[in-house]
């Protein structure tokens, strides 16, 4: 098995895991096994031993003395720390982002928000809006911001659908189209300003 395999392979079930925990198919404290998940990736622990370091490094899982890897625990509380942490770091990503912005970049972006307004339920809602959000940093070119920035909706994510399900309702997002709107102007200030109010609303 080469190393690209065995990457390939490790991606896959980091995707797989992160999905199951993000949508409370996995809560808290339930053991992430290596044997059950090499057998169900038909694959050796090796990329599965990768994965579970990869899970722990974005706050997904803990490995517990004598308890193994598990998912890591859920505490509501954590919300208001991601918030403050989204506030600071994706309104300098999207100044970076707004003005090299590619075409398609920017109708990717565009084709983010139309589905998020059109989605029927929670899950896809909360799949696509996190996909805008993304989309609209893709011009910065700092890679290790983007990558926490991710790690962080993720977290975000896993929150807000355990614990937002009855308040949901379709509808078309105002902050979205504004932010769009902004970034077709080039508009730098405008599209920050929209986004720091709109992020300040989480949790």
């Amino acid at each position: 098995m080469t190393s690209a395999t065995k990457q390939t392979i490790s991606d896959q079930i980091v995707q797989s895991l992160t999905d199951q925990i993000v949508r409370g198919e996995l809560q808290a404290d339930t053991k992430l096994r290596q044997d059950h998940i090499a057998r169900t990736f038909e694959t050796s622990h090796v990329p599965v031993r990768e994965a579970l370091l990869r899970l722990e490094a974005r706050g997904l899982a803990v490995s517990q003395s004598r308890r193994g890897v598990r998912v890591a625990p859920f505490d509501p509380a954590d919300m208001r720390e991601i918030r403050e942490m989204r506030l600071a770091l994706e309104p300098l990503a999207l100044g970076h982002s707004v003005t090299h912005l590619t075409l398609e970049q920017r109708q990717e972006a565009e084709a983010a928000r139309v589905a998020c307004d059109e989605a029927q339920d929670l899950f896809t809602w909360e799949a696509q809006n996190r996909r805008f959000h993304l989309a609209i940093i893709a011009g910065c070119a700092m890679p290790r911001l983007k990558a926490e920035i991710t790690d962080l909706q993720m977290l975000s994510a896993r929150h807000l659908l355990a614990t937002y399900s009855s308040a949901w309702s379709q509808r078309e997002d105002r902050d979205h189209r504004a932010i769009m709107t902004a970034i077709n102007r080039r508009d730098v200030d405008t599209a920050v300003s929209v986004l720091r109010r709109h992020l300040s609303r989480l949790g």
